[in-house]
């Protein structure tokens, strides 16, 4: 299918590895120019090579901690003029109350919360000034399956999905559309890091993680070329009466009493 994304350009964060690069892939394929924003500058350069090698599109990289406020403004001094900006940086850390103390609290809503909300700030004041343009937040199940033992990240995903909502509810009165999606869980080395803190914990074995996919939707987690390849899609004019929504994908989770 033709999306009919070609020349367009579009700012990936956390672009190096996982559903970032992943999207950044197949905007690519689409046509579409690509910025892609990390904080691990080798392994983006080297990502970002091998996306320009494949689809001959334009790639630029920027090595960024969009935890701070400064870093934010430099990225969008860099790459100003943008059709679609996916905000999908960010890692908030796993625990209860009392395992998650405040400084990492601080240091994961730093990166993800005040991260979409800053990039969001900057690039849609540009959009509404010309009229086009689309903001995708990447936020997370956590937001919608509300877990004690992910408590910061309850609350950040929650808080996004809330500022998606409201923020793309209006957005569509200067032609910018904002919506976000909702991925379960999706193998990527964040889903392993964390199943082997819940296996530690439940199992008392760290090594056992993988015996958590048996339960799982399909006997697995998704994949990172599922949730990019919905990202792109609402990214296109095809969906464009789509704002202001959150789109979940999660092999049914959410609705089948919890998570697995």
């Amino acid at each position: 299918m033709d999306l009919k994304l070609t020349g367009r350009t579009a700012l990936v964060t956390g672009s190096s590895k996982g559903i970032g690069l992943a999207v950044a892939q197949w905007f690519a394929r689409e046509g579409v120019n690509v910025c892609l924003v990390a904080r691990s500058g080798d392994r983006l350069e080297k990502e970002g090579a091998a996306i320009a090698k494949e689809t001959g599109v334009k790639v630029r990289t920027l090595a960024a901690n969009l935890a701070d406020a400064a870093a934010r403004e430099r990225v969008f001094q860099t790459f100003p003029d943008v059709d679609i900006l996916v905000n999908n940086a960010g890692a908030i850390p796993g625990g209860s109350l009392d395992d998650v103390d405040e400084a990492a609290w601080r240091a994961g809503w730093d990166l993800k919360v005040y991260g979409y909300v800053g990039l969001t700030r900057l690039y849609l004041r540009m959009m509404r000034e010309r009229k086009r343009g689309v903001i995708i937040n990447i936020i997370g199940l956590g937001g919608e399956r509300l877990d004690a033992t992910y408590i910061a990240g309850a609350m950040g995903n929650a808080g996004l999905m809330a500022f998606t909502r409201a923020v793309g509810g209006r957005s569509t009165a200067d032609g910018v559309r904002v919506v976000g999606v909702n991925p379960g869980p999706v193998l990527t080395d964040r889903v392993e890091v964390l199943g082997r803190k819940r296996a530690a914990t439940q199992l008392g074995d760290e090594n056992r993680w993988r015996e958590s996919f048996a339960k799982m939707p399909y006997g697995r987690p998704a994949s990172t070329d599922e949730i990019a390849a919905t990202v792109v899609f609402l990214a296109s004019d095809l969906s464009s009466y789509t704002s202001g929504t959150i789109v979940t994908i999660d092999g049914g989770i959410a609705n089948s009493g919890g998570m697995p």
